[in-house]
C-alpha cells in the first residue's frame, strides 16, 4: 500500500520491475532499476549527515539526476525543495535561506553564477555537481562534490522513519506579497494527490506520460507521481521549441500530455504527424484559463483525443476537473471536485453560497498542503478551519481558502470568476506584483513603480510596470529591460514599461493600484 512518496515507485518496481519507467533521451530506467537508483541515492543523502526533515535542494533541468534526488531525498526522510531552473541567482538564495537548505544538487554552469550567492546561505553544508568535475569556486566551509563521488559513498545507512502526516517536500510559490512562500506538502498530500489524478485521467501501465513543464510546479511534479502510481512510463523533456514537444510526442509515443495554456495555443498552430495523433489519448490543461478557440483547434488536430481542463493551485495540488465528455455542454467550466477532496463556495462568513452565487473557492481534504514555511501569519491567513464542521470537534479540520472567486451551479460545476488579490497569472506561473516591483527598486533605475497583469490572448495576462523616473531624469526603459533580464526570469520581465511623470495616491497616501489598472486598461484597450 503506497503510503510514502517512494512506495510509489517500490510498489510499482514490485508488480512492474521490467517495465520501463523513466526516459531521458537515450536512457532508460525499468521500476526495478529506478527503485535501486532511488535507494541508493537516500543512502547517499543519509551519508551526506541529513538529519530527518533536514532540506535537499535540486536545481537542474529534468534528467535522471533530477528525479533521482527527489525521490531519494524524500526516500531517506529529509525534505526536497526543487528549484525552477529558469530562476536567477538572487530567487534560487532566497530559496536556499529561507528554508535552511543543508544539501544543494546543481550542476557546474549554475554554481559558478550563484558562488558569491551562495556565501550568504548559513546553513549549506555539502554541493553536489552532475558534472565530472567540479567548477573552481570558493565557498568556505562547504564540502564540494561531483554526483558521481557523491553516489560513490553511499553506506548502508538507514532511512529515517517517517509516516504519511510528515513533511517531504516545499514548492515555492509567488503570493500577493513580497519574494514567493514555501508550500510545505506531505507525503499525505503527495500520494493523494497522485491517486486521484492518475483516478480520473484513467493513468494505467500502458500509459506514456511526456514531462514537459518545470518539476518545481506542483502540475510538473504531478507527472511523474501520477505516472509512478499507476506504473506508466515517464519521459523527462526540457523543449526549446514547441515543435519539439510536438517531435517527442511522435518519436516516444506518447499518450498523455499535460501543458499550460500558452504553450498549448503554441502546439495548436503546429501540423501534429500521423505517430503523435495515434498515440495521445488525452491532453489536459492546467495553470489558467484554457481559451476556447483553442480547444477546438486542438481537437481538430487531434480527434481521437480527450480534452481535460484542471484547475489547481500549489497549497491543495488540484482541486477540479473537467471531463472530456462535459467539454461541449459547460462553456469556461472549472469543473467538478476531484476524487477524494471537498470543493465550496462560501461567502466571507463561511456559509455556503447558493448556485450562480459568487463566492471564495474553499478547498478540504487529503490534498490541503501543510501551511507555508516559517510563515505563521500568511499560513493564517490562507489556512483556515473548513466551513461547516460540526460544533463539537475539539480540534477543527483545515482547509484552504484559495482566494478566487468563483460561482457552482446546481449540477456541483464551477466556474472562475476573479482573484481577491493583485497576482499577476502569466505563461502558468503565478507572479507577486510586490516581488517584481522590490527587484524593480533594486535597479536604481526608478523613482515609484506599480505592476500589473494586462488580459493576453495568449500569456493569460501580460505584465505591465508603471514607473516614475528617478530625480527628475527620463526613464531609460531599455536599461530597465536590460536589468530585468539579467535579475529576473523570463516568465517574470515585463512585456510593458510604462512612464508618468508621478504615481497617483489614494486617501491614505499609498500608491493608487486601481487607479493606475483601471486608466492603463482604458489606455492600452485591455
Amino acid at each position: 500500500m503506497s503510503t510514502l512518496i517512494p512506495h510509489l515507485i517500490r510498489d510499482s518496481a514490485r508488480r512492474l520491475p521490467a517495465h520501463i519507467a523513466l526516459e531521458y533521451k537515450d536512457e532508460r530506467l525499468s521500476y526495478a532499476e529506478l527503485e535501486a537508483l532511488m535507494e541508493k541515492t537516500a543512502r547517499a543523502v543519509l551519508a551526506a549527515g541529513l538529519g530527518r526533515g533536514e532540506r535537499v535542494a535540486i536545481y537542474l533541468p529534468k534528467q535522471i539526476e533530477t528525479v533521482a534526488a527527489i525521490f531519494g531525498t524524500s526516500r531517506a526522510g529529509a525534505v526536497f525543495v526543487p528549484v525552477n531552473p529558469a530562476l536567477k541567482g538572487r530567487q534560487v538564495a532566497y530559496i536556499l535561506k529561507d528554508c535552511n537548505v543543508r544539501l544543494f544538487i546543481t550542476s557546474n554552469d549554475r554554481l559558478v553564477g550563484l558562488a558569491e550567492e551562495l556565501k550568504d546561505c548559513p546553513d549549506l553544508a555539502q554541493v553536489v555537481v552532475t558534472n565530472d568535475k567540479v567548477a573552481a569556486v570558493a565557498l568556505p566551509g562547504v564540502k564540494l562534490a561531483t554526483w558521481k563521488d557523491f553516489m560513490a559513498g553511499a553506506g548502508d545507512h538507514k532511512p529515517h522513519r517517517v509516516i504519511d502526516a510528515d513533511m517531504t517536500a516545499i514548492l515555492y510559490t509567488s503570493g500577493s506579497t513580497g519574494m514567493p512562500k514555501g508550500v510545505v506538502l506531505s507525503h499525505r498530500n503527495m500520494v493523494a494527490g497522485a491517486k486521484s489524478v492518475a483516478e480520473y485521467l484513467e493513468n494505467n501501465p500502458d500509459d506514456v506520460i511526456l514531462s514537459v513543464l518545470p518539476l518545481s510546479f506542483d502540475a510538473g511534479l504531478s507527472q511523474l507521481t501520477t505516472a509512478f502510481a499507476s506504473g506508466a512510463r515517464a519521459v523527462l523533456m526540457n523543449y526549446l521549441l514547441p515543435r519539439d514537444v510536438v517531435k517527442a510526442v511522435a518519436h516516444y509515443r506518447v499518450t498523455g500530455l499535460t501543458c499550460v495554456p500558452p504553450l498549448w495555443i503554441q502546439l495548436k498552430d503546429i501540423d501534429w504527424p500521423a505517430e503523435a495523433v495515434e498515440s495521445v489519448r488525452y491532453i489536459a490543461s492546467t495553470g489558467g484559463r484554457m481559451p476556447r478557440p483553442v480547444i477546438a483547434k486542438l481537437r481538430e488536430r487531434l480527434p481521437k483525443s480527450k480534452v481535460i481542463i484542471m484547475y489547481g493551485l500549489t497549497e491543495a495540488f488540484r482541486s477540479t476537473y473537467l471531463p472530456f465528455e462535459e467539454i461541449d455542454k459547460r462553456l469556461d467550466c472549472m469543473g467538478k471536485a476531484i476524487p477524494n477532496a471537498e470543493i465550496m463556495v462560501v461567502r466571507e462568513d463561511g456559509t455556503p453560497c447558493a448556485p450562480g452565487e459568487i463566492g471564495e473557492l474553499v478547498h478540504r481534504g487529503a490534498l490541503v498542503a501543510m501551511g507555508y514555511w516559517n510563515d505563521p501569519k500568511r499560513t493564517a491567513e490562507r489556512f483556515k478551519p473548513a466551513p461547516g464542521q460540526p460544533a463539537g470537534i475539539p480540534i477543527p479540520e483545515i482547509a484552504v481558502w484559495s482566494g478566487d472567486k468563483v460561482k457552482r451551479d446546481a449540477d456541483n460545476y464551477f466556474y472562475f470568476v476573479g482573484r481577491n488579490d493583485e497576482m499577476i497569472k502569466t505563461s502558468g506561473y503565478r507572479v507577486s506584483p510586490t516581488e517584481l516591483e522590490e527587484i524593480l527598486y533594486a535597479s536604481g533605475l526608478i523613482g515609484e513603480v506599480v505592476a500589473l497583469g494586462l488580459d493576453d490572448a495568449e500569456l493569460g495576462q501580460s505584465i505591465a510596470v508603471v514607473a516614475t523616473p528617478k530625480d527628475g531624469a527620463a526613464l531609460d526603459k531599455d536599461a530597465l529591460i536590460a536589468y530585468c533580464r539579467k535579475e529576473l526570469p523570463t516568465y517574470m520581465v515585463p512585456h510593458h514599461v510604462i512612464a508618468w511623470p508621478e504615481l497617483p495616491r489614494n486617501p491614505n497616501g499609498k500608491l493608487d493600484r486601481k487607479d493606475i489598472g483601471d486608466r492603463i486598461r482604458t489606455e492600452m484597450g485591455k
